[in-house]
């Protein structure tokens, strides 16, 4: 049985800032050829194992400083300018190994190994190094984040962007299945009329746990709760959107004998919650939301709410066993109950919609889902 051919290869390098490196430096997966005092292509002795690597080293760094490495990089042949430098851990017979000449934090660990290795190796090399691609050095900038924040965001409590994630259901067993069954809600929501925009989908690692009990296995996501618990890993689909083509803010501030902020709102199958009616001369309707209400029906759409005080209101995902994860219905009955008893203005913000007309989309078929129109808004309400 004939034994696997080993090439002297750069094994690893010490040098902790990869971002660091370039070119003209030894780099893991480099295969060394030969090693001289100078970089004519007589003078390179060939290197057949890292043993003699270490002894030639050990010789040629008491005559010279610096020292001419030729190693195979790809199709390549480089001749790197290097120095010996003795290893640390070598206490009892001194041994050597090659660092960058510019720099002496960039030290080579030098191993026999196959040639698929090394070949692994230079692929990862030329990914982090990427001369052609990396362009400039980079460096840090000082940026002023809160500024940036308090400045340029609707509302410095909202991201923006607002995703659902759907694991998969029990016995659900394809990332097809689950995906489907994701699009299928996106679908449905905007076919009823809440003008989401459509931005991306990816699949998420979801842990979840089973539960043994006497009466048989249950299936959840959630925390590990006792010693009977197992953990286990599920693949999942997380759909990003956006509420609508953006958020109109509306301040409701009730006046001196008013019970009420003169909305009212249901949920929808799909998790939203919407306006279904505003009563004329109430804060609701002084705040705008009864001109919107109009031009939402108008358009073919709903007026949907996706904050309150700033906390969304929007469904964060779906269940394992079935359910949507919604919002209390009576928790935010509740808020606008404390606020109007206290006299207290409320913010609630509401999806816009394209200008657009939203087609009327029957059941049997799916809605569009390309983005509206971009929307321009008109004067402040």
């Amino acid at each position: 049985m004939s034994s696997v051919r080993t090439l002297v290869c750069v094994k690893q390098v010490k040098q902790e800032a990869p971002e660091e490196w370039d070119e003209s430096m030894p780099l893991p997966g480099d295969i060394i050829e030969g090693l001289a005092e100078n970089d004519d292509h007589e003078s390179f002795v060939q290197i057949k194992a890292k043993s003699e690597l270490g002894t030639l080293l050990g010789k040629i760094s008491q005559q010279v400083e610096a020292l001419w490495l030729r190693v195979r990089r790809g199709d390549r042949i480089i001749k790197l300018r290097v120095r010996a430098v003795a290893e640390r851990n070598s206490m009892l017979q001194k041994k050597y190994t090659i660092r960058a000449a510019k720099d002496d934090r960039h030290v080579a660990i030098i191993g026999d190994l196959t040639f698929e290795q090394c070949t692994e190796l230079q692929e990862m090399s030329r990914k982090v190094v990427n001369v052609d691609g990396r362009g400039f050095r980079k460096q840090g900038v000082k940026y002023d984040w809160k500024m940036k924040v308090d400045t340029y965001l609707p509302d410095q409590r909202s991201p923006v962007i607002s995703s659902v994630l759907f694991p998969p259901l029990q016995g659900e067993n394809s990332i097809e299945a689950t995906t489907a069954r994701c699009m299928a809600w996106f679908s449905a929501a905007v076919s009823s009329g809440v003008p989401l925009v459509f931005v991306n989908i990816q699949t998420e690692q979801i842990v979840t746990s089973e539960r043994i009990n006497f009466t048989g296995r249950e299936i959840c996501g959630g925390k590990q709760q006792n010693p009977t618990t197992t953990m286990q890993i599920v693949l999942g689909i997380r759909l990003w959107f956006l509420p609508g083509v953006a958020e109109v803010l509306l301040e409701m501030t009730p006046e001196l004998g008013e019970a009420r902020f003169g909305m009212d709102i249901k949920r929808t199958e799909e998790g939203f919650f919407c306006v279904y009616s505003v009563t004329e001369g109430s804060p609701a309707d002084r705040a705008g939301m009864r001109h919107l209400y109009e031009e939402a029906n108008a358009n073919g759409y709903l007026l949907v709410i996706s904050r309150l005080e700033g906390k969304s209101v929007m469904p964060s995902g779906a269940i394992c066993d079935g359910h949507l994860d919604c919002c209390d219905h009576n928790e935010i009955k509740d808020t606008l109950t404390s606020a109007i008893d206290s006299m207290e203005r409320i913010h609630v913000h509401i999806m816009v919609w394209s200008s657009q007309p939203h087609p009327s989309v029957s059941r049997s078929n799916a809605a569009t889902l390309l983005p509206p129109n971009w929307f321009h808004p008109s004067s402040p309400l």
